[in-house]
């Protein structure tokens, strides 16, 4: 069972919570400089540096890279039992804009009805839904990891 934020120790839990997630996104940053992590496309880390974010913000990740009708939904997880289906955008540098500018209402429209059809898929039309975006911008060291909840 979670702790209330709203009581003394809420208020630990998310104090401890907000330490290892900055803890982790500091270790990410170091991991992502080592030498063979520049050969995985910028893509693919940035999905993989969203899914330990969000395990560590207490999201539990359940698929991956969902595609059905013309639709990908990078990550699909659990908040306190809403379901969050997170679109991650990655970019090397802010030179064309930032990352989250990215995700447009016309690709919006196809997220959401691919979710729609992952809840049809495992039977949970009636639960809650939220729609997330990771934004990564730099890598390594230099780079920057937010989250935006309820993003669309």
């Amino acid at each position: 069972m979670r702790a209330n934020s709203g009581t003394i120790g809420g208020a630990i839990a998310v104090r401890i919570r907000r330490g290892w997630v900055s803890v982790g996104d500091c270790l990410d940053r170091w991991y992502e400089e080592l030498p063979w992590r520049r050969r995985v496309p910028l893509g693919q880390r940035g999905e993989q540096i969203a899914a330990r974010h969000l395990r560590r913000c207490g999201y539990r990740v359940l698929e991956r890279n969902f595609a059905v009708a013309g639709a990908e939904i990078d990550l699909i997880a659990i908040d306190q039992g809403t379901y969050v289906f997170v679109e991650v955008k990655a970019r090397s540098s802010t030179n064309f804009g930032v990352p989250a500018e990215a995700v447009d209402a016309r690709k919006a429209v196809r997220i959401r009805r691919a979710a729609t059809l992952n809840l049809r898929r495992n039977h949970a039309e009636e639960s809650p839904v939220r729609f997330d975006i990771v934004a990564i911008v730099g890598a390594g060291r230099a780079g920057r990891v937010e989250l935006l909840k309820d993003a669309f």
